[in-house]
């Protein structure tokens, strides 16, 4: 036992301290999720250890209580995309978790079968039955682990240790309300940049950063300095940049603003805490030096939020190669059984 116990200790230990370390020194990177699934693992298995004082209980306990929310996952899913049916509306975005909980629970109903079918009831009929939902369930599976070590880093993303001398907020708009009122989600990020701003030991200047959409009267930029100056802050501490149409397009506009003006370039990125990582991310790759701010999000919201996240970041070309190659390993060994059967 004293071990066993140790040795959790080592592992829980290094795991956290290489989260601590990567996370603040390259906080765009995503191979960071595995620290954060890893060290939060041997963390449950600690615990249980100390409770059950044996470390194979503890693990076998970890192990079922992940397997029983894996389970629980797409049914969580399903009723999240009712709720954001009932509360935003059918549109396709609105339908991501609907659509993603019932293939999963497709995908968990197959591997399952798979099992049944050849360790239950030892069916030779079905064997080409099993061999495809054994391939339904593991591809389907691999996704879904993506998806969760993509989350669990979202989450512990928000949680990242920074400093608050900023010399600019840059607050990344979304849709107005009625062409011209500031929505609730937009208000969130505004008001998460006040706090910063109030925070910092020189006052910063805020860079308002949105176009004007199609169905928008004023630009996003001009909603976001309106409802600031409401706020008391003064207008000379507010920079608009009313000609972006996309996270991209704040970015780089923004900078530019920054790079007129001069200075030290302390910059910090508020938007969403579902959607500052990937401000972060394309920060780093357009070499803006920056940190992120993650404004909170109604809870019902945040599933679909972070699933279009998910897409938008793991279908660049980078990340793509790297989760196909992933993928061919994974599904690898099913390809041999065709193979040689």
């Amino acid at each position: 036992m004293d071990g066993d116990l140790s040795f959790l200790i080592l592992l829980t230990a290094l795991f956290w301290s290489a989260l601590l370390l990567f996370s603040t020194l390259y906080p765009h990177r995503l191979f960071n999720s595995v620290f954060v699934t890893g060290a939060l693992f041997f963390t449950a298995v600690l615990v249980l250890t100390l409770i059950f004082e044996e470390a194979t209980t503890a693990f076998v306990f970890t192990l079922f209580g992940i397997f029983i929310i894996l389970l629980l996952v797409p049914f969580l899913l399903i009723f999240n995309g009712i709720t954001m049916i009932k509360r935003e509306g059918r549109s396709l975005a609105n339908l991501l978790s609907l659509f993603l909980g019932i293939g999963i629970e497709i995908g968990e109903i197959a591997f399952l079968l798979d099992v049944v079918f050849n360790y239950a009831l030892g069916i030779e009929f079905f064997e080409r039955v099993n061999m495809l939902l054994l391939f339904v369930g593991i591809s389907v599976f691999y996704f879904s682990f993506l998806l969760l070590l993509f989350v669990l880093y979202i989450a512990y993303f928000q949680f990242v240790p920074h400093r608050y001398d900023f010399e600019y907020i840059i607050i990344h708009g979304c849709g107005l309300l009625n062409g011209d009122k500031v929505s609730k989600l937009l208000s969130n990020r505004i008001d998460k940049a006040i706090k910063a701003f109030h925070k910092g030991k020189d006052k910063a200047m805020i860079i308002c950063s949105g176009g004007k959409g199609t169905n928008e009267t004023i630009s996003e930029a001009e909603a976001i300095a309106g409802y600031l100056k409401k706020k008391g802050i003064a207008e000379d501490h507010i920079l608009m940049e009313d000609r972006s149409t996309t996270t991209e397009e704040n970015l780089i506009f923004s900078n530019e603003i920054i790079n007129e003006r001069g200075g030290s370039r302390r910059i910090a990125l508020v938007s969403s805490n579902y959607h500052i990582y990937r401000c972060v991310l394309l920060a780093h790759r357009l070499k803006i030096p920056c940190i992120g701010i993650g404004a909170k999000v109604a809870f019902y919201y945040w599933p679909s939020a972070v699933i279009r996240e998910f897409v938008a970041v793991y279908t660049t070309k980078r990340h793509l190669i790297l989760i196909l190659i992933g993928y061919l390993l994974v599904i690898s060994p099913f390809i041999y059984m065709l193979m040689i059967r």
